[in-house]
């Protein structure tokens, strides 16, 4: 894998969303590849959900899957954080087509002026078919998608630490005034 996930720790802090996980997420939305924890991407480039690949994913075993804005409303102030932009459960390898999505994927929108926000994928192997109690969240509107915690949901449905997770960074571009509208929060 391209990148390396030895700074979790460092500068990013990923460890204020979850553990460091076992492998880096390998990651690519559409030619987009990222190559380093903590790469800058702009919410432009990451408007589709992206393939996902990891060292020891199985196709036969069964996966939760996230993505998380620990964030909102900025880095300095996170009161709102972290905001699930992604969440499926029960996902068959790395098929994001299979399995249960709670939260159906929104790319980046952080908002204006407020700086760089890391955007954290990770993923969780599962020991047995979830049954979720949450709600299940569509492309429509912005309500519900805060105050998460991965790590609090992961706990909730028993699932060991984080087998592997990528981070990359992104800050307000022309595209998100569109999400905003797409999610009402306008």
């Amino acid at each position: 894998m391209a990148s390396c996930i030895d700074d979790w720790d460092g500068p990013l802090a990923l460890s204020d969303v979850d553990v460091k996980p076992t492998y880096p997420l390998k990651l690519c939305y559409g030619k987009t590849c990222l190559d380093k924890l903590g790469q800058v991407l702009t919410p432009s480039e990451v408007q589709q959900c992206p393939s996902i690949q990891w060292e020891g994913m199985d196709p036969k075993k069964l996966y939760t899957i996230a993505l998380t804005d620990p964030d909102v409303p900025s880095r300095n102030d996170r009161h709102q954080g972290e905001w699930h932009h992604y969440l499926a459960v029960n996902v068959k390898g790395n098929d994001l087509s299979t399995g249960c999505t709670l939260t159906a994927y929104v790319g980046s929108a952080p908002g204006d002026g407020t700086g760089l926000h890391r955007y954290t994928w990770l993923v969780y192997e599962q020991s047995c078919p979830i049954k979720c109690d949450e709600r299940i969240l569509g492309t429509t509107s912005a309500e519900h998608r805060g105050q998460f915690k991965i790590a609090a949901f992961r706990k909730k449905y028993k699932l060991g630490g984080p087998v592997a997770g990528i981070c990359y960074q992104a800050e307000w571009d022309h595209t998100v005034p569109q999400l905003y509208k797409q999610l009402g929060v306008c």
